[in-house]
């Protein structure tokens, strides 16, 4: 039996599929600090980092300011993390790591032969991907920071447990309960007392590494209505793999991709500009195909 060449022309054909839109900027309309007036908090100046041998990130060049939450944001394997994790130093925990160029944090090196990783890590809070509260009491977990720098006055850490409570939003649900296991909390409760436990030495910086890729979508907004309220004392970097996340949050993205030569596949700064631009008029080709859906 002969094929219809249109019917048959009709059903191979498929009409091509539209790329979704980017994510809409939730926060473009909110008022911005004139440039002049934007403290650098933390530069990054040619900065490289090796694993042994391999290069994970190279030639990158940024600004973060204090006051702003700024997104990084990249398919996996680009270097996000790495590069969140140097600016507090944890890459130095693995094996065969070192970097080239530097980090300076309000002026001072990170890299520099006198840094004290410990008063460093003490400047640069980290919040991680999963809650990771200590196997002790919800007290105790917020206090941790300050005790380990020596506090030991009860009424000191009083204070500090709840003032970092409050400011993680999180004091009405566990002032009852400060004895009670911080294990015992729900994911998203969990992940607000890592924040008050990070914010208890009170950083100059705080790194969150997809702080909200456990959570529920209410936990999630929580977390975020929270990094929105913390920007006002400090300086914040997210990584996150959800754009709409960076969209709604941000002042500032990043976009990060890797090298696509065989030899050299380290990961590198591709566009770094205001949110609502980056989002809506990115320059670089490679942003717009990645914020639209064509590939990672």
């Amino acid at each position: 039996m002969a094929t219809d060449p249109v019917t048959s022309a009709t059903a191979t054909a498929r009409p091509p599929v539209a790329a979704p839109p980017p994510p809409t900027v939730m926060n473009a309309d909110a008022p911005q600090i004139d440039a002049a007036d934007r403290k650098v908090a933390v530069h990054v100046q040619d900065f490289a980092l090796y694993y042994g041998a391999f290069r994970a990130i190279t030639d990158v060049t940024m600004d973060f300011h204090h006051q702003e939450i700024t997104a990084i944001i990249g398919p996996s394997g680009c270097g996000k993390s790495t590069l969140l994790r140097s600016i507090n130093r944890m890459n130095d925990l693995i094996n065969g790591v070192h970097a080239e160029g530097d980090i300076m944090i309000n002026g001072q090196s990170v890299y520099g032969p006198n840094t004290d990783t410990v008063e460093l890590r003490k400047r640069v809070g980290m919040v991680f991907q999963r809650p990771n509260p200590f196997p002790m009491s919800i007290f105790d977990n917020v206090v941790y920071g300050p005790r380990l720098h020596g506090e030991r006055d009860k009424r000191k850490l009083a204070e500090i447990a709840e003032r970092s409570l409050r400011s993680a939003a999180l004091w009405d649900e566990v002032k009852d309960i400060l004895k009670q296991s911080g294990l015992s909390l729900s994911g998203g409760q969990q992940q607000r007392l890592c924040i008050a436990r990070s914010i208890a030495v009170q950083p100059d910086v705080i790194l969150m590494d997809e702080p909200a890729s456990a959570l529920d979508p209410i936990s999630t907004l929580k977390v975020e209505d929270l990094m929105r309220e913390l920007k006002a004392h400090y300086t914040i970097i997210i990584v996150t793999h959800n754009m709409q996340q960076a969209a709604r949050i941000s002042d500032m993205t990043a976009f990060m991709l890797g090298n696509t030569n065989a030899k050299d596949r380290s990961g590198r700064l591709i566009e770094y500009t205001r949110t609502s631009q980056l989002f809506t008029q990115p320059k670089d080709k490679r942003t717009e195909e990645y914020i639209t859906g064509r590939f990672g």
